[in-house]
């Protein structure tokens, strides 16, 4: 085999794409495996771990503001500067660490983006490489958004990396991403805008709790304008300037800086996947049960770019394996996807897994919903907690926990006890014969249901 030929050759070196390479090598396969980014993927450079290293401050700070007066003198201060620096601990040494693992291994390693040239041949820092399978983990990256002076905004990268908080800070998209990074910046002392063109920000979540949150995040300071249309961003000396229409009228806002926070979508373009004949939609690569191309059976796709993707680090580490499975024993492994929760880490923290109310009216004939705000719960009450609140979903008729929507302190927790409770068919009674450590955030699912 010459030195560019593989049996595997892996596009992205984050959870999915490391999980192939390591498993095909250990097999004794001939790997590569490339980036166009700095080693080590999304999640752990520019995701989800440095966005929990900002959240820690946060969560200092809000518990000392909660207490302020009730056993706490002076509440925390944020220092972005000094949180900045604590953070690169964490990420700076990460692309290294990873190259220098995968390159102990005997993986080869490559640092560009690559382009099919064929159904088996791609083109990489200007070598044609051959691989008998290559498999596409690409993850997602930010939607674009088709707007004059749209090159103007800054993206999450940006967010996580900034060196000063601007005064003045706009995010255009009420998901997740936008949220979470409201909440930071306005703990921080920034003024927050968030525009979205939906009537409501995190329209995936329950409607309820959203509104509860979105209540509680203008007491914060965190402006809300829905329903608005982004026309154009212009760029001044100091200031950016964003045109919208709301209401068949136009608007303007002016900030220091503007954030795209409209969403993700599966990063593909570059790659000439049709030269290589690898068919994808809006979702991602169209994959088989086996996270197969269904168009090219040379090439599968795993993580966050697949079409089988929810964006969440768990998963692309569990559909890695299973493509590196098929690859090693020719498909003999199908992808088996449990419930699995999310979470956005606002303060207070929402999270959800199961149906949602909606889905499950749709396949229950009769159903349970707990919905309550329990601010005047103890768990609550101990931290001054200003929200926490809760929608639990049940089966009438089997008692069986189908649905667990949490809004409160340590909801990214709590929502794994429920987690496992859907994975095992659980039902309130089983929850309510359960003896929990007491008085913990865990005994409160006992009341829930």
């Amino acid at each position: 085999m010459e030195n560019n030929e593989f049996d595997v050759f892996v596009i992205g070196s984050g959870i999915a794409g490391q999980t192939v390479a390591k498993a095909c090598v250990a097999k004794g396969l001939k790997v590569a495996i490339t980036d166009n980014r700095e080693f080590g993927g999304t999640c752990a450079n520019r995701g989800c771990d440095p966005k929990k290293i900002l959240l820690g401050a946060m969560e200092a700070y809000e518990l000392s503001e909660n207490l302020k007066g009730k056993g706490i003198g002076k509440p925390a201060k944020i220092n972005w500067k000094q949180l900045q620096k604590y953070k690169r601990n964490f990420t700076s040494n990460i692309p290294a660490t990873t190259e220098k693992s995968l390159t102990e291994l005997g993986i080869t390693l490559y640092h560009q983006s690559p382009k099919f040239i064929d159904e088996h041949t791609l083109l990489v820092e200007g070598k044609k490489v051959v691989a008998k399978k290559i498999v596409i983990a690409t993850g997602l990256v930010p939607r674009t958004l088709n707007l004059p002076g749209a090159k103007h905004f800054k993206e999450s990268d940006d967010f996580l990396n900034l060196k000063k908080l601007p005064k003045k800070i706009v995010f255009v998209g009420g998901g997740y991403i936008g949220m979470e990074f409201a909440h930071m910046a306005a703990r921080a002392g920034a003024k927050v805008t968030v525009i979205d063109t939906g009537k409501r920000p995190l329209h995936a979540f329950d409607a309820d709790l959203v509104n509860e949150l979105r209540k509680y995040s203008e007491t914060l300071g965190v402006n809300f304008v829905f329903n608005a249309t982004p026309t154009a961003l212009k760029k001044k000396r100091k200031q950016l300037t964003l045109t919208y229409e709301l209401k068949g009228e136009t608007h303007t806002i002016e900030a220091e800086a503007f954030f795209n926070t409209a969403g993700r979508v599966p990063a593909l373009a570059g790659l000439d996947s049709e030269k290589g004949n690898v068919q994808f939609g809006d979702k991602g690569v169209e994959t088989n049960d086996y996270l197969q191309s269904t168009s090219n059976p040379n090439v599968y796709a795993c993580g966050d770019v697949s079409d089988k993707n929810l964006p969440l680090t768990p998963l692309s580490g569990r559909q890695g394996y299973v493509v590196a499975e098929n690859i090693i024993n020719g498909n003999d492994k199908v992808l088996e996807v449990p419930v699995i929760p999310s979470v956005v880490f606002t303060l207070p923290n929402f999270a959800a897994v199961g149906y949602s109310e909606e889905e499950a009216r749709s396949r229950y004939k009769n159903i349970r919903v707990n919905f309550k705000v329990v601010t005047d719960w103890f768990n609550a009450k101990r931290l001054n907690a200003p929200l926490y609140a809760f929608k639990i979903i049940m089966n009438d008729r089997t008692g069986e926990i189908v649905g667990a929507h949490l809004l409160g302190p340590n909801a990214g927790e709590t929502i794994n006890i429920f987690t496992m409770a859907i994975n095992n068919k659980m039902t309130d009674r089983d929850i309510k014969s359960t003896i929990f450590s007491y008085p913990s955030w865990g005994n409160d699912i006992k009341s829930m249901v």
